[in-house]
């Protein structure tokens, strides 16, 4: 428990504001999973406002047992284009004013930057609040995968003017705080990410699965988890496990998640396995019979996947970015090209596929080290930071020099 709520005595009050929230699966969603569990664990109040998703006249079907938060408030959702699964909120900042004027936070949290996130920051502000961001996403670099770079420019824009209106903005790696400094984004912290070793484990294997799969304990089982998505750079995951499978013929390729790419994928691919969407422990049993783990996106800001194969016991072959520019040691447990180096990357999985010695060395350091990523820790720091604002003046003073606050 962190020393605020110690200080205070009291169960607080904390609203978290998002436009997408479980059971949705995504990486934003299940960061507020485990936030939402780590604050009520603590004692909090928590209360979370999100767009209605498509599935559910009521709330959440969170996993038995699994209580998200005190309170919830549901509104107007809209698809958003190209991501049919999710959607955005629509509320009026008046009606936001108006739940918080009767049961007042201590803090407001807005996870996503969306119609529903500017409400809430334009009525917190409104009502005296205090609101911090987080920035999750990297919208504005999506914009080149869909056809539309030319509008990279003016999101930037909207973010900085976004972020700029509350009083901090947490992003996830130091990486993405010398970004949100380039865009002009102050002040921020560096709040991480953990992963949940008991649910993550390399011990939910499968021989079963693995020969559904059609392989042998030798072969190799070639894993990527998340969104069939363009903005994940699937292709450099294609062109890599082809290379791999040139040298190793029984390699198989297993894509778990789904989204618009899968169709012709699946078209182009047919022996590749496209297992779809997978949750709690048939998504644990899919990362733990895995082997070597692709994760070739240049565009996310954490990617909580590369935590949880290395919790799985899988070696990991991403880009020196995001999660795995803080957290895989190339070499020891994983391994990592520079961003413009794809060549780098296949290299790297060759050399996983080639050396099974070096592959299984590299799996056990990536689980020890993983057991060092607590989740309680992550949520420790969150509650410190977004309630003790007022002790934040000199801020705007770093942030401005270019120096991203910690």
């Amino acid at each position: 428990m962190s020393g605020t709520t110690q200080a205070s005595g009291r169960r607080l009050h904390i609203t978290i504001v998002a436009e997408t929230f479980p059971p949705e699966i995504n990486g934003v969603a299940n960061t507020l999973r485990y936030l939402c569990l780590g604050l009520m664990q603590r004692g909090h109040r928590v209360s979370v406002i999100r767009p209605r998703q498509s599935h559910e006249s009521k709330g959440p079907r969170c996993a038995a047992g699994e209580r998200l938060f005190s309170q919830e408030h549901l509104v107007t959702g809209l698809p958003i284009p190209g991501y049919g699964d999710l959607r955005f909120g629509i509320a009026r900042p008046a009606y936001l004013a108006s739940l918080w004027e009767r049961d007042r936070p201590d803090a407001i949290y807005v996870a996503t930057q969306g119609p529903l996130g500017v409400a809430a920051v334009s009525a917190a502000r409104g009502a005296g609040l205090s609101v911090s961001s987080g920035f999750h996403t990297n919208f504005h670099a999506y914009s080149r995968y869909y056809g539309a770079g030319f509008l990279e420019n003016l999101l930037c824009g909207y973010g900085r003017w976004f972020h700029n209106r509350t009083a901090l903005t947490l992003v996830p790696t130091r990486k993405i705080a010398r970004t949100t400094a380039d865009m002009g984004i102050y002040p921020t912290s560096v709040w991480s990410r953990g992963v949940d070793c008991h649910r993550f484990s390399p011990h939910k294997r499968d021989p079963v699965l693995r020969q559904q799969w059609c392989l042998q304990p030798s072969e190799r089982a070639v894993l990527y988890v998340g969104r069939l998505a363009p903005e994940k750079n699937l292709q450099m995951a294609v062109s890599c496990f082809e290379r791999i499978r040139a040298l190793h013929p029984a390699a198989r390729f297993i894509l778990v998640g789904d989204g618009p790419m899968r169709k012709r994928l699946a078209e182009r691919h047919p022996d590749y396995i496209f297992a779809g969407t997978r949750r709690d422990e048939d998504l644990t049993r899919h990362y733990a019979s895995g082997d070597i783990f692709l994760f070739p996106s240049k565009t996310d800001t954490f990617g909580n996947v590369v935590t949880e194969a290395m919790a799985s016991g899988l070696a990991v072959v991403a880009f020196d970015d995001a999660a795995a520019g803080e957290h895989i040691r190339h070499g020891s447990n994983g391994m990592k090209a520079p961003l413009p180096d794809d060549e780098g990357f296949v290299d790297h999985a060759l050399r996983l596929a080639d050396q099974p010695t070096l592959m299984n060395r590299i799996r056990a350091q990536a689980r020890l080290d993983a057991l060092e990523l607590d989740w309680a820790a992550q949520v420790d720091q969150f509650e410190h930071l977004i309630l003790n604002q007022p002790q934040r003046s000199h801020c705007n003073a770093l942030n401005q020099q270019g120096i991203p606050y910690f």
